[in-house]
Parts: structure tokens; C-alpha cells; sequence
């Protein structure tokens, strides 16, 4: 990785870990910060979760892991709550880069695209639906809410991103690193009890 990419993911992982931005956003801020060009050649994602994962290591050690485990905790209620609609952790919560600013997201695959909808309107939960960015840059629905993460006593957003059923074959391909981008139930409730993670 060049020297500048190497900046840009450097500076762009503190805004990630202090800030809660997502990748995307903090790689358009580092290079309007650094003053480059709109064009300017970005690190990819694996590079930026690298700095991440250094950016931690240096200045939170001390308080990340706890963070994370309330998180996965959160999420863990979450996904057992919409278990009928096949749930799938992803994001910093699932790759263990998640701090107290992170949001949980939640992918789900579903028969019927409205069924968790009308799911969370029965449960009575508030949520903003929205549009969002898929995992193959295509707009999926999102269902949005705030919940309380006791581990943190605060308030985190849980987004709920609902999938065509027949999607999750695509999205269980191992990324370039042999790593699951996404775990279903099981594999997150491993973590949540491997007090190591």
C-alpha cells in the first residue's frame, strides 16, 4: 500500500473508532482533511480495517473488548427476537472492531420482504424505515431502532436490513481473506460465550 493510502486509512480508522463513521464516509472525510483531490485513489476496506484494528489496539486496549461483548450481547437479543426471518450479524459488531459508537447491523432473509416489518409493527417497536446501500451496492430496505444496550447503559441503533431469501447464497462467500463476512445465530452465540472474543 502506498505511503498515501497508508495516511488515508490511518487517519480515516480514528474517525471510524471515535466517531462511529462508517468506512465509506471516513475515507471521503480523510481526503478532504488531507486537502487531495476527489479522485484521489482510496485504500480498500481490508486496508482501513487494519488501521482499525492498530487504531484500537493503541487507544482503546483498555476498554474495546468490554464494548464489544455488551454489543454482541444487544445483538445477540436481537437476532434470537427475529430469528423467523433467518438473521445474520455483519459490520465492526461481527468482525470484533466494534466500540460503544458502533451500530449493530442485522442482515435478514426473507420469504415475504414486508413480514419483518409488520413483525416489529406487532411487537409494537418503533423504528424509521429506510433505503440503504446492500452488501452488492443495490438498495435494500432497512428497519431502524434504538434500544437500550444494558452493557453500556446507552442507547445504540440496531438496523435491520431486509434480503430476498434466495440472497443469503451469495452472502455466506468467504471474503478475500477466508473470513464469513456475516454469522448466523449460531456462530454468534459462540463469541457472546467465548469469553476470549
Amino acid at each position: 500500500m502506498s505511503a498515501l493510502k497508508s495516511e488515508i486509512a490511518s487517519l480515516a480508522a480514528q474517525w471510524v473508532v471515535e466517531e462511529g463513521l462508517d468506512y465509506r464516509a471516513a475515507k471521503q472525510r480523510a481526503v478532504k482533511a488531507l486537502g487531495l483531490p476527489n479522485r484521489t485513489a482510496l485504500p480498500d476496506n481490508e486496508a482501513l480495517e487494519t488501521a482499525v484494528i492498530d487504531h484500537i489496539a493503541v487507544f482503546c486496549a483498555d476498554s474495546q473488548a468490554d464494548e464489544l461483548r455488551a454489543l454482541r450481547g444487544l445483538a445477540l437479543t436481537w437476532m434470537e427476537r427475529m430469528a423467523g426471518f433467518r438473521p445474520y450479524i455483519a459490520g465492526a459488531v461481527w468482525r470484533g472492531t466494534a466500540t460503544r459508537l458502533s451500530d449493530i447491523y442485522i442482515q435478514l432473509f426473507c420469504d415475504d420482504s414486508k413480514s419483518a416489518e409488520i413483525f416489529l409493527i406487532e411487537q409494537r417497536v418503533r423504528y424509521l424505515p429506510r433505503r440503504v446501500t446492500g452488501f452488492h451496492g443495490e438498495a435494500v430496505d432497512a428497519l431502524s431502532v434504538h434500544a437500550l444496550c444494558p452493557g453500556l447503559n446507552e442507547e445504540v441503533g440496531v438496523h435491520l436490513l431486509v434480503y430476498d431469501h434466495d440472497d443469503v447464497r451469495g452472502a455466506l462467500k468467504p471474503d478475500a481473506r477466508g473470513r464469513a463476512p456475516r454469522g448466523d445465530l449460531a456462530a454468534l452465540r459462540a463469541l457472546v460465550h467465548d469469553r476470549k472474543s
